[in-house]
């Protein structure tokens, strides 16, 4: 069997938002405004629901488990598109992609399955009222994030898998 000739990847090419210098500071300070916007938005809710003790109920639970899922999210992305902007350096590693893809995953299947919890939490308590307390205890609550976060970070593993799989190869 002949050896196929095989170029390794080490980093991709990323497009630029705008060729025009003059807008790069812009772009910078507009995606750097909104990411603090978000992280400081969604560590007020957090901050929010745990100081307050009425807020302590399933549905502020989630809502704070959700605003940190968030902003895991954002931060998986944002600050190194932040860095690439001032840097005007238009590449990311073949590992550092890789990983990107991987914590976008499970960041974004982990809001799924807190979504999901939290309308299983409305519907109990619409179509279930005298059942409410039994049904959506503190223990059972507590126990869905780390079902969900075992259940994000199973299928991000078989995605990334998937794309370990895919071949690239680059014309520069």
């Amino acid at each position: 069997m002949e050896p196929r000739n095989q170029t390794a990847i080490l980093e991709f090419l990323l497009l630029e938002l705008t060729d025009d210098p003059a807008l790069q500071p812009i772009l910078f300070s507009l995606f750097l405004s909104m990411y603090l916007v978000t992280v400081l938005g969604k560590l007020l809710i957090i901050l929010a629901v745990n100081s307050d003790a009425p807020l302590h109920t399933p549905m502020y639970f989630f809502l704070s488990n959700l605003s940190f899922t968030d902003t895991c999210l954002s931060t998986g992305t944002i600050p190194k598109m932040l860095v690439n902007i001032h840097s005007q350096s238009y590449s990311i590693s073949y590992t550092g992609c890789l990983s990107q893809v991987f914590f976008v995953l499970v960041f974004l299947v982990s809001e799924n399955c807190l979504l999901t919890a939290m309308a299983y939490d409305r519907y109990v308590a619409i179509c279930h009222p005298l059942m409410y307390t039994i049904i959506m205890n503190p223990s059972h609550c507590v126990m869905l994030v780390p079902i969900s976060l075992f259940i994000s970070i199973v299928d991000a593993l078989l995605h990334t898998q998937e794309v370990l799989k895919l071949s690239f190869c680059t014309y520069r």
